[in-house]
């Protein structure tokens, strides 16, 4: 079962990642993606490069960013390949384990639907 971790971030923080966090990430990312657990994963740009496209009663509404009204954000994803969420929730947390204790983050984890599931 394939599974999308969606790391949410207060990203008005101004906080970027130390060289120690870029290490260990890749090292961890490597090995991931070595074990066949880790299918994709990036950081995404902040909300001020980006837009939202809204359908609401029949009408496409598109608001360029940043987003005032949201205080955390999707930040980065992961596209992880596990046997059942436990397992997923398992990666996911190797994943924040590695950003220590000066981050702040929350990552969601759902199954993605397969077609004809």
């Amino acid at each position: 079962m394939r599974f999308l971790s969606m790391i949410r971030l207060d990203e008005n923080t101004g906080q970027v990642p130390s060289e120690r966090l870029i290490a260990e990430m890749e090292r961890l990312i490597a090995e991931m993606r070595e074990a066949g657990v880790l299918l994709d994963t990036a950081g995404l740009k902040p909300t001020a490069a980006g837009a939202r496209v809204r359908l609401r009663g029949g009408k496409l509404m598109v608001t360029d960013g940043p987003f005032a009204e949201a205080k955390e954000v999707v930040g980065g994803y992961a596209i992880l390949q596990a046997d059942s969420l436990q397992e997923a929730v398992a990666l996911t947390q190797r994943f924040l384990q590695v950003h220590g204790d000066e981050w702040d983050l929350e990552c969601e984890v759902r199954q993605i639907e397969e077609p004809g599931m």
